[in-house]
């Protein structure tokens, strides 16, 4: 691993008006898209391939290797959709990227346009982000004045067209295919796939769907070669990436770093916990992906797709949430799966149901009226729900259950006899100053 921050993303974003596209220019924006126009489709897809680049939404699939599969012989009309649909829950890094420096992902659009032969690009915005809408839009028209969008781009004989496109505020969305319907002017549900979007996506037309910081980090890889992207990060997750560290610490944020800092580091560079504070749990990827501990294992794992993987994890959408020892697992978890019966589209009875039986029961553990049987209810309803949908919604509903009660089981045979709050007293997990808050069973709704 190179320096402990590296600083390509988010390097102007102190700047003076750093969202202009005079300010992005003048740190040299737009020179990578010069590079690329003298360069073949398939000369920009060796380069991100050569590079390692992995998918940052969370999957982490090769980025070069999905933009191979647009078929070269299909003589329909080919699209890139940016899925910055950021809703998971603690996810913070699309939003202050595209408020900052929007300028880095549309010359990302159009060089990742360019190696896909995509004569129109869409960015689906999650709606209730206009602020961030706004600012892509401003930075859209002013790509286009400057001739870097629309007809002929700097003389070079490629036309693109890019549509800001804003959601209708449902976290399934950012599933892809979801997002794809969405965008076609339908309820936002997941697809049954074959056909994967490569083949049938937009309008039943060849489709590349990538996360926003997988597309802005293309003008870095252009502009500076691959090898130099490759040098960055771990042998098998390469490059840069940015963290998203909230939660118990003194300085929560963003933080660019090469792929395998740890959270031990992270949590440094964060000026630590908040004072009286030891790290009880954390999520290396945002909440649907299995919680680990504070252990020193855990903590010193390298927050690469690899290095989470072997501790059972996933690295996620890399939004570290950290939860001291005055936070109530259930509580948590409840809260979490909560959010996930809410924002299920309905689609897949498991998910539907299952959510929904899941919140009943972590309900009765957080009043303290558990039953004989619930975390055993809880496993098994995890196990009927989980890898039985057409998305990844219900794994990340199970994610955070089956996790949580492998790691602390006692909290949860608690709930049996005490409630959470008196447990783990609310107002002191609080991040801001708080009253006391007078909690009874019936209160909060148990059943």
């Amino acid at each position: 691993m190179t320096d402990v921050l590296t600083p390509v993303l988010s390097a102007g974003w102190a700047d003076e008006g750093s969202w202009r596209i005079a300010s992005y220019e003048r740190r040299g924006g737009y020179r990578a898209l010069r590079k690329a126009l003298r360069m073949e489709p398939d000369e920009i897809i060796t380069a991100v391939k050569d590079s390692g680049l992995r998918g940052r939404g969370g999957a982490g699939f090769p980025t070069g290797m999905k933009w191979s599969f647009i078929p070269k012989d299909n003589p329909k009309p080919k699209y890139l959709v940016v899925n910055a649909d950021e809703s998971e829950p603690g996810t913070c890094k699309d939003i202050p990227l595209m408020m900052a420096s929007p300028h880095t992902l549309v010359e990302g659009v159009i060089i990742s346009s360019l190696a896909i032969n995509a004569e129109k690009a869409f960015i689906y915005v999650r709606g209730e982000v206009l602020h961030v809408i706004r600012r892509l839009q401003q930075a859209v028209r002013e790509a286009y004045a400057a001739g870097y969008l629309g007809k002929n781009i700097l003389n070079s004989g490629a036309d693109l067209d890019l549509v800001v496109h804003a959601g209708a505020g449902a976290y399934i969305c950012g599933e892809e295919t979801a997002l794809l319907d969405s965008l076609e002017g339908r309820r936002g549900q997941p697809r049954l796939r074959p056909p994967f979007p490569a083949v049938s996506g937009v309008y039943g037309c060849p489709t590349v769907i990538n996360n926003v910081e997988s597309i802005a980090s293309v003008p870095a890889i252009i502009e500076n070669g691959p090898d130099w992207f490759a040098s960055m990060g771990t042998e098998k997750s390469k490059g840069f990436t940015l963290y998203s560290l909230s939660g118990h610490v003194k300085s929560p944020g963003q933080f660019e770093a090469p792929m395998g800092i740890t959270l031990k580091q992270l949590i440094e560079l964060g000026g630590g916990m908040r004072d009286g504070s030891t790290l009880k749990f954390w999520t290396p990827g945002g909440s649907s992906v299995p919680i680990l501990t504070g252990s020193e294992e855990h903590i010193n794992a390298p927050l690469d797709y690899e290095g989470m993987g072997e501790h059972g994890t996933m690295l996620g959408t890399k939004a570290l949430q950290c939860f001291d020892q005055t936070t109530s697992v259930v509580r948590t978890t409840l809260r979490w799966v909560e959010f996930y019966k809410h924002e299920s589209c309905g689609k897949c009875t498991p998910c539907r149901e299952g959510t929904w039986w899941l919140v009943q029961i972590l309900m009765r553990l957080e009043a303290g009226q558990g039953v004989e049987g619930d975390i055993e209810k809880l496993l098994d309803l995890s196990d009927n729900i989980g890898g039985r949908s057409f998305c990844a919604l219900a794994d990340g509903a199970v994610a955070t259950v089956t996790s949580a009660i492998k790691h602390f089981r006692e909290e949860f045979e608690q709930g049996m006899h005490t409630p959470a709050w008196e447990l783990f007293p609310y107002e002191k997990s609080c991040l801001f100053e708080a009253k006391p808050i007078n909690r009874t069973a019936e209160n909060v709704g148990a059943h």
